[in-house]
């Protein structure tokens, strides 16, 4: 997930706190995303459903696209 490329979030962010995104690639989609135990298929999963229970639509397609991207098929994700 770290060679993904940015969000316009975290984009918009950087000019002000750039140290901030640098940690939140490094650590969150570097560190913590790729470290082993769970298959990334199952991080999407694990991470849609939580945004979905949190109500957090702007953040959620993203992930959704990701989703598909790790191998998670349009039905499970309409399920």
């Amino acid at each position: 997930m770290a060679a993904s490329s940015p969000s316009s979030a975290r984009e918009q962010i950087r000019p002000i706190a750039p140290k901030l995104v640098e940690l939140a690639e490094k650590v969150v989609y570097g560190e913590v995303w790729e470290r082993p135990g769970l298959s990334k298929r199952d991080r999407s999963l694990i991470t849609v459903a939580t945004l979905v229970a949190l109500g957090r639509e702007r953040q959620l397609r993203g992930h959704l696209e990701r989703a598909l991207g790790n191998g998670v098929t349009k039905d499970e994700l309409a399920s």
